[in-house]
């Protein structure tokens, strides 16, 4: 017989509560509760948005078909992109052949990105026109029995439905058609008439349909059984423009208008009776798209309008149950202040510089993963200080009040002098390893794009950002590093991110938050971005995979000008404002949860 030894390679511990140091999985006795207990990874109870690759070309009212990592996107206007066809595969699109009649307002269907529908929509005129997707390009096929746009389509290249819309002369329609493969047959209309409603589903047998419009915004929501339409539970937000993922007893709404040119970021999640809001879009949007047969764990969202333009943003959806991370207090900065610099990890760190409400300060202290204690000071006393290395090999650059390209090399116990940058600036980002390697990028004033390279003994011009701006965050190393954020004129915010392979910089996916004066922590392909001014003060956390940001656990404390450290499974938020606060935060990527054994 086994035993958990046998099975773990060692005997159930003792412990008088929580037993220390406790991995995942691993089972032990509290004495004190007389239960056994182990702890697990805290998930997620909501999901999240993250930025995904944009689109090639901007646009609105066309529609998206296929699954989170094999989507089409087809159609839309203005009319010189209604023809437009467009690939997704997880990370990036693809322009591929054109549909044969470009049009908007037009609904599709599909599993993914090889086989598909696209029918209806408005080109010159009101259409009944349908085409097929075989993978690499569009034929013509049987078409609707009404010619109508703006509406609603789900399902797959051989089990579809088409519902709702706007036929001529511009009246909301009930209009259902089912499609078997072969051509398309009317069933039982829609309970309520109207124009660009959201649909999910997997084929013509079980669907829902919900949002919409006819005259006012209405949230009505209907459910298909194969056969009929039934009234269920509205959504909480009445909108139209809307998009949809998922199925008719599992479902996502996201995005569209609640009143003409009022678009919205709002998320709400269907449980099969009900619908709960849940979090939010990271941009307003309408007429936005996304593939309808995605699902309430992995969905998308791309194109639509913003308000003022058609745009080319894809977000991508992560459902519930993920593990998720979490700050939790660390020991207070014996100086409280703002506008510090820092280095090193969380249990290893390093705070230098800075106001300390009165007056710049070069105030040093290390931290051992509990407290802190002062050491030697900065030479220059400033504000804001960019930081980075480690406890005894980091750098201090830059500076304002007045500004100053002055650059100080830390060994563990003292600051030394070192050649300035070449062109004096503050409010810069900065990345490197230790006192010998290093980049700084961007600052003011006014705001500049320009980066040097640190090689240990004084500073080489290189590239320039593709994006000038100050009050920004970066993290890695002089030849892998990321510039997150910031300000392009000291006043605005801006969610640019760009990616530094030791020659150039490349843009790559923004943040989901636009924001200045944040920190961040970690390296190139595994990141951190917190906190920040949005406006106002924010405790946003955003990890970055290499490839786009999430949204995490929030900073309990909202915060700007202050600084971060260590990496983004284990990082430090230290100091800032409003304020001149002391506090600091410890990031931990994955909190976790104490489960007792029931021995009833």
């Amino acid at each position: 017989m086994s035993t958990y030894k046998k099975e773990f390679g060692t005997g159930v511990q003792n412990a008088a509560g929580t037993l220390s140091g406790a991995v995942e999985g691993q089972l032990w006795y509290d004495s004190t509760a007389a239960s056994f207990k182990y702890q697990y990874p805290t998930l997620t109870t909501a999901g999240a948005w993250s930025t995904g690759g944009n689109l090639n070309t901007a646009r609105q009212s066309g529609y998206g078909l296929g699954s989170y990592t094999s989507a089409l996107m087809v159609g839309g206007t203005p009319p010189a992109t209604g023809a437009l066809t467009e690939s997704y595969n997880g990370s990036a699109w693809t322009e591929v052949n054109d549909l044969n009649l470009g049009r908007q307002g037009l609904g599709a269907a599909g599993a993914d990105n090889t086989s598909g529908l696209a029918f209806g929509g408005y080109g010159t005129t009101f259409t009944s026109n349908t085409e097929s997707w075989n993978g690499t390009s569009w034929t013509e096929i049987n078409n609707m029995t009404t010619a109508r746009q703006a509406v609603g389509g789900l399902g797959t290249q051989t089990s579809a439905l088409v519902f709702g819309g706007v036929g001529s002369p511009n009246t909301p329609v009930t209009l259902t058609e089912s499609w078997n493969g072969t051509s398309w047959t009317e069933v039982n209309d829609l309970n309520t008439a109207g124009r660009n409603r959201a649909g999910t589903g997997d084929d013509n047998t079980a669907s829902l349909c919900f949002g919409g419009n006819s005259g006012p915004v209405f949230a009505n929501n209907e459910s298909w059984n194969g056969t009929s339409w039934t009234e269920v539970a509205d959504l909480n937000t009445a909108r139209t423009q809307l998009a949809g993922a998922g199925t008719n007893t599992d479902a996502l709404a996201f995005g569209g208008e609640t009143t003409p040119g009022a678009k919205v970021q709002v998320t709400e999640i269907w449980n099969g009776s009900s619908w709960t809001e849940t979090t939010d879009l990271s941009s307003v949007v309408g007429a936005n798209a996304g593939p309808q047969s995605g699902t309430t764990a992995n969905a998308l969202n791309f194109s639509g309008n913003n308000g003022t333009a058609s745009v080319a943003t894809t977000e991508e959806w992560t459902g519930a149950g993920a593990p998720v991370g979490a700050w939790s207090t660390g020991g207070n900065l014996n100086t409280g202040r703002r506008g510090s610099g820092a280095a090193g990890t969380q249990t290893a760190g390093l705070a230098f510089g800075g106001y300390d409400g009165g007056a710049n300060t070069g105030a040093t202290e290390e931290y051992d993963g509990t407290s802190w204690t002062e050491v030697n000071d900065l030479n220059t006393l400033r504000r804001p200080v960019s930081g980075t290395g480690t406890q005894t090999s980091a750098l201090a650059i830059s500076g304002v009040t007045p500004v100053t390209g002055a650059t100080e090399s830390w060994n563990g116990t003292s600051w030394t002098e070192e050649n300035d940058l070449n062109t004096a600036r503050g409010e810069i980002g900065s990345a490197g390893a230790d006192n010998t390697s290093a980049l700084a990028f961007g600052g003011a004033p006014p705001a500049t794009g320009a980066t040097e390279n640190w090689n240990g003994t004084s500073w080489t011009e290189v590239n320039d950002l593709n994006t000038a701006r100050q009050q920004l965050t970066g993290c890695g190393t002089n030849t892998a590093a990321l510039a997150i954020g910031g300000s392009p004129n000291g006043a605005g915010v801006t969610a640019v991110t760009e990616s530094w392979n030791g020659t150039s910089w490349t843009e790559v996916n923004d943040l989901n938050t636009a924001r200045r004066q944040l920190a961040s922590a970690g390296l190139q392909t595994a990141a951190l971005a917190f906190g920040g001014f949005t406006p106002p003060y924010t405790g946003v956390t955003e990890n970055w995979n290499g490839a786009s940001w999430t949204e995490v656990a929030d900073l309990s404390t909202a915060r700007d000008q202050f600084s971060g450290t260590g990496t983004n499974d284990a990082a430090l938020a230290i100091g800032g404002q409003p304020g001149d606060i002391a506090t600091t935060e410890e990031w931990s990527s994955a909190s976790n949860t104490v489960k007792t054994i029931s021995t009833s």
